[in-house]
């Protein structure tokens, strides 16, 4: 499995990798080796924050590591009238009489609460590639779905302000 991501995607990954390497983990260290210093380490509840901290920056590192591996590049390029990566997208759920502005993102940047959903989504795979005034199908898989209308397209890009999600 890999996912698919922007080279901006990757380049936001690495930035973080080369700042907790380098900064952030010799610094957790340096606390480890503190706490340490404090005493009986059965009992000692700084140390283990300490080397908490330090084991879940690493685990950080870790994972975009694999994501950086593992990813498949592609490119942010849609038609003029359809909807595309990074572009915010008004949609009408009739099942419900609610609009709703979605901006469609990659699964890295997605967060539904800030309206980032992403195009692997059952919503994002059902608006991408289609056209203002078209009414799509959201198939929430075992025969279950609902139908939305996409109300209006903004073309957008990528201009580095959402930011990579945290697992």
């Amino acid at each position: 499995m890999y996912d698919e991501l922007t080279r901006q995607d990757i380049a936001k990954m690495q930035e973080e990798i080369d700042y907790r390497v380098q900064q952030l983990r010799p610094k957790l260290i340096e606390d480890v080796q503190t706490a340490r210093a404090f005493g009986d380490l059965s009992e000692n509840f700084e140390y283990k924050c300490a080397k908490q901290d330090k084991n879940r920056n690493d685990a950080r590192i870790r994972y975009l590591q694999r994501m950086i591996k593992t990813a498949k590049v592609i490119e942010e390029k849609s038609a003029d009238d359809a909807a595309g990566l990074y572009d915010t997208v008004e949609i009408l759920m009739e099942n419900t009489g609610r609009s709703r502005s979605i901006q469609l993102v990659t699964t890295l940047r997605q967060d539904a609460l800030k309206g980032w959903i992403s195009k692997e989504s059952p919503v994002g795979r059902a608006v991408m590639g289609h056209r203002a005034g078209e009414r799509v199908y959201v198939d929430m898989e075992n025969g279950k779905g609902y139908y939305i209308q996409i109300l209006s397209i903004t073309k957008g890009s990528d201009d580095g302000s959402i930011p990579i999600g945290s697992f």
